[in-house]
């Protein structure tokens, strides 16, 4: 198993391929555009995008899923079933959020432990029996102990930039037969595919395996997380994301909230349902 040490080695070392990653495509973008002079000027606007995502993709995520702050007095109980399942885990508590969604969804997000949050969609805490939203929400903890929160929210981020990239290209080329226009649908057509195959680069499908096994661990009741997952991928099934939620949240949550469009479906960052039922069902109950 990773130390400690050696997962935040590793969380760190994708994290800063990823943003530089971005930087090469700004920067190879604004040449394409202006030559050298807006390759900088592409540089520049790089350097302060990795630098917010950083420090406040957390924020960025929560916001993109408009996610509201969850008040203890409305949920005792879910504050207090967290607080025993980061006791078993080893954890400071998360900042909790709703997201006002009926869809039955989940994510967590942050950049370390102490800057951590778990996300619920409202769909989810009337949807699922208690037993099993703990398990979702220790698969979650899962992910903050593994310390995969970080690069998740800054693929989701980063993913997000490059969509709307391609969009103020549109926008700004749409008056004239600038060449910002040529580059703006080619960009839309390119675009799409392109923040996806990023995202699966850098965010795994093994790491929702393992928070499965890890989240597993912590509530001791794997057959949970598995019902959780199978109730889950039907209810999300049933009832699609509303309103302005970013597609590039995606691999932040516990099962896809979106319906896979074009070759974005190539690029699934989460692994088959039946799979990961099928490896929870095959793992002893702790005792």
């Amino acid at each position: 198993m990773k130390t400690t040490r050696e997962s935040t080695f590793a969380a760190t070392l994708r994290t800063t391929m990823l943003m530089a990653l971005l930087s090469g495509f700004l920067v190879a973008i604004g040449f394409l555009i202006g030559g050298p002079d807006m390759a900088i000027l592409f540089l520049l606007g790089a350097a302060a995008i990795n630098f917010f995502t950083y420090f406040f993709s957390d924020k960025l995520a929560l916001k993109m899923s408009r996610a509201e702050p969850m008040e203890e007095s409305e949920h005792p109980e879910f504050y207090e079933m967290v607080r025993e399942l980061c006791q078993t885990a080893d954890l400071p508590m998360p900042k909790l959020y709703t997201i006002p969604q009926a869809q039955p969804n989940a994510f967590a997000t942050g950049r370390n432990y102490n800057n951590s949050a778990v996300a619920v969609t409202e769909g989810i805490m009337q949807l699922l029996p208690k037993n099993e939203l703990r398990g979702v929400v220790a698969h979650e903890l899962a992910h903050i102990k593994h310390r995969d929160i970080l690069i998740q929210s800054v693929a989701a981020t980063i993913g997000a930039a490059i969509t709307y990239l391609g969009y103020m290209l549109m926008w700004f080329g749409s008056d004239n037969n600038s060449p910002l226009g040529l580059v703006g649908v080619l960009a839309m057509v390119l675009l799409a595919p392109l923040a996806a195959s990023i995202i699966q680069l850098a965010v795994s499908r093994q790491r929702e395996y393992a928070a499965d096994a890890g989240g597993a661990q912590i509530s001791g009741e794997p057959e949970s997380l598995a019902s959780a997952l199978l109730r889950l991928e039907a209810g999300t099934e049933q009832i699609p994301m509303q309103g302005h939620v970013n597609d590039a949240t995606e691999p932040l949550y516990i099962v896809k909230p979106f319906k896979a469009r074009g070759l974005a479906g190539l690029f699934s960052t989460h692994p088959p349902i039946e799979e990961r039922v099928e490896r929870l069902r095959q793992m002893r109950p702790s005792l």
